[in-house]
């Protein structure tokens, strides 16, 4: 890829100095003139420039002024520094950003950019957020010389998700090259010349991509904008709050913005480290589901239905129910590190036992090499060979699935052991069942010691009964070719409470025979009829239809809560909005509760809860670092024969929240027809 070229630093070339602005800076000569300016802190306006994306170099905005060179303005993103010529007798190369014939360049190119501008900008979604509202401030000028009618476009229909307004348009391009380089998805296009060129879809198709939002942040004017979150909110009405993602386990950095008590969308922050500046459509759209279907209020259970009760009540009963009975605690995928440790604490002085495993995933307590890995997400970008078993990360993590096509155009060779799916690259398929990788792993891998090598592991592979061989049989194959291994988790709060300590040696088997299970927001497992079932949660999904006592808790953007990420990244999410009703923080619940039952838990506050975490797990307190791992590799196991089953089914239905909103069963049901639509006979 371009970009990529133009970005990667030649270990080989020196350090080049250039004046920019009557400022010397040294820089790398494979840079760009636009990066350089970036590096000694000189802006410089663009609209079609990314610096994730290929360089197009045809909106003309970023144009600056080389001394000595051509009579005329630069493009800025498209010129590397290694092409600009020294001063007559060897001065370093002299550029200017604010020199007369670049002020008068941007004024002109702004004025081109309005001439067909409908400038709507009081009706638009983007107004108070608009690069060339902006820009057009900053660079242009305060009249037109146009007088002519304006032109129209007809707007697209790329699908429920992103609306279009095409006359806005001033063909940037960016929405085609993200599509088309990250996404993967070949839809979308530019058609015509001159006055009739126009951004287009393939034979008006819909987009089909699970990262398809991003266009509308990656868009510099309103073209197009999201459907969803239409005409219901001004950027400067909304308080904004900086969060993680519990969609997925990648643990996407995220900024919630809220109005009042309600959350009215969700957008990327940057952090090359997780998602570079991208999000999954799911992760974006599933505000909805914070509104639907919430718990508010107490219930208990009496003569097979559910009636409202107070806190008091319900906490007396939980207490009277869980007191001299063989109890069990379950962590459910969205809960943060501080409600499973305080339910840990709670349930374990009750003499019960807890477990988080509830997909029966065979993850081996307290050996982090071996429920986490030890390869940082970021190691895949420069990985040389990728082999993926067991796993759909189109499905378990759209963001790090384009990461991986990333590293596939980079060259990397990628392999993979699983079910079909759809990719946005071609890996090379082994197979898709254990005697495949049993065939893969009893080759000589010495020849791969010293390559940069990444083996992601899915919980696909990990939830049948023999997950335990095929770990361990992963883990020797790892050890033999020296690559890294990446467990890929589904759960956002999985690894967080294998943490700190969240499981049992039974697993799942460990609870068949409690009489009262304590249900924190476990959605996703059946329980049968017996045990009395206490159920702490956000919504009203499947663990409540069973539950004997439901304690209304708050969701993700309502409280502090801690969540560890697949690669073992601990990452604040802070509070963003308030929970309906009644609901409480999930940790002041069962501290409530530990007092119903007369054994305290040792803290009252939030602060106090982290520093017995901290105590327990120090790594915990490192946030956003990636604590390094002690490699401890399991024996390889007689491995089954089946083939290897998909984690995930339905991407838009994976959790209480998405359940729960109405846009995610819309996208659901699409995606489902598009899967069974008959194809014409060839």
């Amino acid at each position: 890829m371009v970009a990529n070229m133009l970005q990667r630093s030649d270990a080989m070339s020196e350090l080049k100095k250039i004046i920019i602005d009557g400022q010397e800076i040294e820089c790398d000569p494979a840079m760009t003139l636009i990066q350089a300016c970036e590096q000694a802190g000189i802006e410089v306006p663009r609209f079609c420039y990314h610096e994730r994306l290929t360089i197009a170099g045809n909106c003309r905005m970023c144009l600056v002024e080389v001394v000595g060179g051509p009579p005329k303005p630069a493009a800025s993103c498209a010129m590397q520094v290694r092409d600009l010529r020294p001063g007559p007798e060897g001065q370093p190369p002299v550029v200017k950003t604010n020199s007369p014939m670049v002020k008068k360049a941007r004024e002109g190119v702004m004025e081109f950019l309005l001439i067909n501008h409908p400038l709507d900008c009081p009706i638009c979604d983007q107004g108070g957020e608009c690069d060339l509202q902006d820009q057009a401030m900053a660079y242009g000028v305060d009249f037109s010389r146009y007088r002519e009618p304006k032109r129209a476009v007809t707007d697209l229909d790329l699908g429920p998700l992103v609306e279009t307004h095409m006359t806005r348009c001033i063909s940037c391009t960016r929405c085609v090259r993200f599509t088309t380089e990250v996404a993967g998805i070949t839809q979308m296009g530019q058609t015509g010349r001159g006055e009739d060129a126009e951004i287009t879809s393939y034979l008006g198709e819909t987009l089909d991509s699970n990262l398809q939002g991003n266009i509308i942040d990656l868009c510099p004017v309103g073209a197009l904008v999201s459907k969803p979150y239409a005409f219901t909110a001004r950027p400067w009405e909304l308080t904004k709050t900086e969060s993680v993602d519990v969609m997925d386990a990648l643990g996407s950095n995220i900024r919630v913005d809220t109005k009042g008590r309600e959350v009215m969308r969700f957008l990327p922050r940057n952090h090359d480290g997780v998602n570079e500046e991208w999000i999954s459509d799911k992760t974006r759209f599933v505000w909805d589901g914070l509104r639907r279907q919430r718990l508010d209020t107490p219930y208990i259970r009496e003569n097979g239905k559910l009636r409202k009760a107070g806190w008091g009540e319900a906490l007396e009963a939980a207490s009277a129910a869980m007191k001299g009975k063989k109890v069990a605690g379950l962590v459910g995928d969205l809960a943060p590190v501080e409600a499973a440790f305080a339910l840990k604490q709670l349930i374990e002085g009750q003499g019960g036992v807890v477990e988080c495993r509830t997909d029966g995933a065979k993850l081996p307590a307290g050996n982090r090499s071996g429920y986490v890995g030890t390869a940082t997400i970021e190691e895949i970008d420069t990985a040389k060979s990728i082999l993926i078993i067991g796993s759909d990360p189109s499905k378990e993590a759209p963001v790090l699935n384009a990461r991986i096509r990333k590293a596939w155009l980079a060259g990397a060779k990628v392999a993979r052991i699983g079910a079909p799916a759809e990719l946005s690259y071609d890996p090379v398929n082994l197979g898709t069942d254990r005697a495949a990788l049993e065939k893969l792993a009893a080759m000589d891998h010495s020849d791969k010691q010293g390559t940069a090598g990444v083996i992601i592991l899915g919980q696909g592979a990990l939830s049948d009964p023999d997950g335990e061989a095929v770990l361990g049989t992963v883990m020797q194959m790892a050890e033999a070719a020296g690559s890294k291994l990446l467990i890929l988790h589904t759960a956002a709060g999985r690894v967080g409470a294998m943490d700190v300590g969240c499981t049992n040696e039974a697993g799942m088997d460990g609870i068949k025979d409690a009489e009262v299970i304590y249900n924190l927001g476990a959605d996703e497992v059946e329980i049968e009829a017996g045990p009395f079932v206490i159920y702490q949660g956000s919504h009203g999904d499947r663990g409540a239809h069973r539950a004997d006592i439901i304690l209304p808790g708050a969701a993700y953007t309502e409280e502090q809560g801690l969540f560890v990420n697949t690669e073992g990244r601990p990452q604040l999410a802070l509070r963003a909005n308030h929970a309906p009703g009644e609901a409480k923080d999930n940790w002041a619940i069962l501290r409530a509760l530990s007092g119903e039952l007369g054994a305290v838990l040792p803290f009252d506050n939030l602060a106090q809860l982290r520093k017995a975490l901290v105590a327990e797990a120090p790594h915990l307190a490192a946030i956003d670092e990636v604590p390094e791992n002690e490699w401890q590799p399991l024996k390889a196991k007689k491995m089954g024969k089946a083939d290897f089953r998909p984690a995930i089914t339905e991407f838009y239905l994976t959790n209480p929240i998405a359940r729960a909103s109405q846009l995610m069963g819309e996208l659901q049901a699409g995606a489902k027809a598009r899967a069974e639509a008959p194809m014409a006979a060839e």
